[in-house]
């Protein structure tokens, strides 16, 4: 279920050193892993994913790379169906959350699938990656038998729908034997367990039905069937994965491994319907959903296969005759048709949102009717526990069955849309506003449904100094940009457009290519819908050209002749050949490389502008630091001022914050109100960083006492309300914290500081529940304030119902400040690995905090 508020790619290895014409060391690339025997299309081919890889140090990392680049094994076109392969058994784990329930635990899994593959010729098992606790994700496809030849020939067809779109709606042979791709994803929410179940049984029957309207089902479609997308979460019954992630939030950064599978699914096979089996909503939700509609989909060709396979779903849930009264089963709602709002489309963060950038014209979120986990988990006995989950199985296997009998009945136009898709987008075609006229059939349809936007000619991604804030980040966000199947060329030479002139190697996004909403969807600010919902289901804005610290702007056109397409970014990694080295800390990888070397005691200090001075002595340290981490450390005659030491970070954080900060090379020891009560060693950490789980009110005499001592010499930074009360608290800031609207979030405009701590920082920032500064003390500084006027760029953020907490109130105000003793975020700059650009705020802020004894 969606619950309201109340993180591959093949990597590239910087591996081999060289020495340039002018003596500058040069780090040049080379595969990790071999390529693939039939690579695919330069825009579909892997490229490194900065926000996740990193150069394996340990067998066990280096096992869990090997295992996460087998995920490319689902591409290989070269094989037929089936493609059977034995699966090792694991071992039997009785505290498997799912066995309470009567229904498979993940130890199960393995053998089940071996043995539906000895049922026939239909069943093929891959094994689509890893999650983040080291467990197989296990693809299942359904088909009826390919040759090589056949499996090639709908390869060759699937790459024209997408790349040759005009050419693809008038071929008699797409019409004829292209076979639609079906995507049903299970279990992403661990603790919502039967969609694993309902797709087992139906891949059971599929296996051995011999009816003709299954033998016609598999002959014209390819199902597939991602059996668990979080086997941590199944297994320890959880919502989230091992590293505490709810991945139906990730798939606009894919921080998780998980995600990135299912990410490399969407993007290979390409799926024209798809279901994400859920629970527990009663009775059964089944999307389509209510305004706001994303602004970037073909929404009118999404509505009208959404909608119409909803009511076949709808039928046969109710068909299945359970009731209120016997049952405890309420009969299954459409949100489109039966709510008003709260139950939105509108962030890509969920998977069949984002599966409709990949040309998927029917992507639902189902929720199962009876909770069967939490609290009901925990208190309800066993036989009713399986009681609810047996419904649960028959409830998402009718939803499944019906959307296979829509899939039989509607495949040639469900492919037609689909190309339809990517033709508007290649053609630079308008979008189709929905109306009871472009979209006949659904009714209800009114001006509060229609949600469209003007796509840019392009985007550009500069290079050169001046122009790009960060060469890191830029390669950072080309590559991801390439791992979603956006395609991205590199200008051969520098150009003129609009005015300006832009340096050779700056990156072009054309706009007019088959997947443009997704590249939008990255790139472009976002809207102000404030004024269009009174309330979101999760977040309204998300835009990685404002926060993910590349500078990004729009192209009036598009410089032919100059541009070339990209596989990956160039490699940014550098060091100059002599003298001492400046490492700029404007991005996390920065910060990473500057953690790397001073946790092997190479001296370094900070500079006035908050960069790091490392010495020329430490040239090759330096040298590994930017292969592992793609940055650059140019020459420099700056000695630096304070020296910075290795931070140890005690964090009262969210499971992102955690992330984040180790992401960042820190080295970070998770503590709570509990952990300080039952005696924490402070001597073991540097630096204390609190936004939730540490209450000071609730601290014994005794934990106080050695808090206080702690933050005397140390120093806190604190991220929200949280934050502010525990700064308040201690009387480590003379400052009011403000709480806005508690349900507002998106992109701001903000204004810094000059100072060590805000030098470079981003001009756009990140809230979510905001908060801001007043009664400031005069020992406190304001490191960054909101902009005046209105400072929401994106997202949704009104005024709380007694008129406060509104934007308004916000403008002007401070957003984050220090003072001698600790600095105080009103904004969220660790969000989720959203706003990546605001990250290095965070790492200096810990770095000031921490002692600096032994300064000159």
């Amino acid at each position: 279920m969606r619950t309201t508020r109340t993180v591959p790619a093949r990597p590239v290895l910087f591996t081999t050193l060289a020495l340039t014409t002018a003596g500058s060391l040069l780090l040049t690339p080379q595969t990790a892993v071999a390529d693939p025997p039939h690579p695919q299309p330069p825009h579909r081919e892997a490229a490194l994913d900065r926000n996740a890889a990193r150069t394996p140090t340990s067998a066990a990392q280096r096992a869990l790379a090997t295992a996460e680049a087998g995920s490319e094994a689902i591409s290989d076109d070269s094989r037929g169906y089936p493609r059977r392969q034995v699966l090792t058994p694991d071992p039997e784990n009785p505290a498997d959350k799912s066995i309470k329930l009567g229904l498979t635990p993940y130890h199960a899994v393995a053998p089940k699938l071996n043995a539906l593959q000895a049922l026939g010729d239909r069943v093929s098992v891959e094994v689509a990656g890893r999650s983040a606790g080291g467990h197989r994700l296990y693809l299942v496809t359904v088909t009826a038998p390919e040759s090589a030849r056949q499996a090639r020939a709908q390869a060759r067809m699937r790459e024209l729908i997408e790349n040759a779109p005009a050419l693809a709606a008038k071929s008699p042979e797409i019409r004829k034997t292209y076979k639609a791709p079906v995507f049903v994803n299970n279990n992403i929410h661990g603790n919502e367990w039967e969609g694993t179940d309902a797709s087992l049984r139906a891949i059971e029957r599929l296996a051995t039905a011999t009816d003709g309207r299954t033998r016609d089902l598999l002959a014209h479609s390819r199902l597939y069937f991602n059996i668990t997308a979080n086997p941590d979460g199944r297994i320890a019954g959880t919502r989230t994965n091992a590293n505490g992630f709810d991945m139906n939030r990730d798939f606009v950064t894919a921080t998780q491994p998980e995600v990135r599978a299912m990410r490399r699914i969407m993007v290979d096979k390409q799926p024209a319907v798809m279901l994400d089996l859920h629970g527990y909503v009663n009775g059964t939700l089944i999307e389509p959903t209510t305004p706001p509609h994303g602004e970037n989909y073909e929404y009118d060709l999404f509505l009208k296969n959404t909608y119409a396979n909803a009511l076949g779903m709808e039928a046969a849930v109710n068909g299945l005759g359970y009731t209120p009264g016997k049952d405890g089963v309420e009969p299954a709602q459409i949100p489109f048709r039966d709510q008003q709002e709260g139950w939105d489309d509108w962030p890509p963060i969920f998977t069949p949102q984002y599966a409709a950038f990949h040309g998927t014209v029917a992507a639902h979120t189902v929720e199962i009717p009876l909770a069967v986990n939490n609290e009901e988990y925990d208190t309800l006995p066993t036989a009713e526990l399986r009681r609810r989950s047996a419904i649960n199985v028959d409830v998402a296997g009718a939803a499944l069955s019906a959307t296979l009998d829509f899939v039989r009945a509607r495949r040639a136009s469900l492919v037609a849309d689909q190309i339809e898709v990517f033709r508007r987008g290649a053609a630079g075609a308008a979008q189709v506003p929905v109306s009871e006229e472009t979209v006949p059939g659904v009714p209800g349809i009114g001006p509060e449904d229609v949600y469209t936007t003007n796509f840019p000619r392009a985007y550009v991604i500069p290079a050169g100094t001046g122009t790009q804030r960060s060469a890191t980040a830029a390669a950072r966000l080309v590559d991801h940009l390439l791992a979603n199947d956006v395609r991205v060329t590199r200008a051969a030479q520098a150009f003129r457009l609009g005015g300006k002139t832009y340096a050779k190697g700056s990156y072009v996004v054309d706009m007019r290519q088959p997947k443009r909403g997704l590249a939008n969807v990255l790139l472009a600010d976002g809207r102000d819908i404030s004024d269009r919902v009174s309330a979101m289901y999760d977040i309204s804005g998300w835009s990685l050209g404002r926060l993910w610290g590349a500078s990004v702007a729009t192209l009036p056109g598009v410089p032919y002749g100059v541009l070339r397409p990209v596989r990956a970014a160039a490699p940014v990694a550098y060091v100059a050949p002599r003298g001492d080295l400046r490492l700029r800390l404007d991005d996390p990888n920065e910060i990473a490389a500057l953690n790397s070397l001073l946790r092997q005691g190479i001296s370094v200090r900070r500079a006035a502008d908050g960069s790091a001075i490392v010495p020329g002595s430490a040239r090759r340290r330096a040298a590994q630091a930017a292969r592992t981490y793609d940055v650059a450390f140019h020459a420099t005659k700056l000695s630096g001022t304070t020296p910075l030491h290795r931070t140890r970070v005690a964090a009262a954080v969210t499971s992102g914050e955690l992330f984040a900060l180790r992401e960042m090379n820190f080295e970070v020891t998770p503590v709570s109100t509990g952990v300080l009560n039952a005696g924490f060693d402070w001597s073991s950490v540097d630096a204390l960083f609190v936004s939730r789980g540490l209450d000071h009110d609730d601290l014994t005499s005794g934990a106080r006492t050695a808090l206080d001592a702690f933050l005397d010499g140390h120093g806190l930074v604190g991220r929200g309300a949280t934050g502010a009360a525990l700064g308040s608290a201690t009387g480590l800031l003379a400052a009011k914290p403000v709480e806005g609207n508690g349900d507002a979030n998106g992109v701001v405009r903000v204004v810094n500081s000059r100072s060590t701590l805000m030098s470079g920082a981003p001009d756009h920032g990140f809230v979510y529940a905001p908060v801001w500064f007043t009664d400031l003390g005069p020992e406190v500084r304001v490191e960054q304030s909101y902009a005046t006027g209105n400072p929401l760029v994106s997202g949704h953020w009104r005024e709380s119902e007694d008129g406060s907490g509104g934007p308004s109130d916000a403008a002007g105000r401070a957003s984050v400040i220090s003072g001698p003793h600790a600095v105080l975020f009103g904004t969220e700059p660790l969000f989720r690995d959203h706003p990546k650009g605001e990250f290095a705020q965070v790492a200096r802020a810990l770095f000031s905090m921490a002692p600096v004894s032994g300064s000159d």
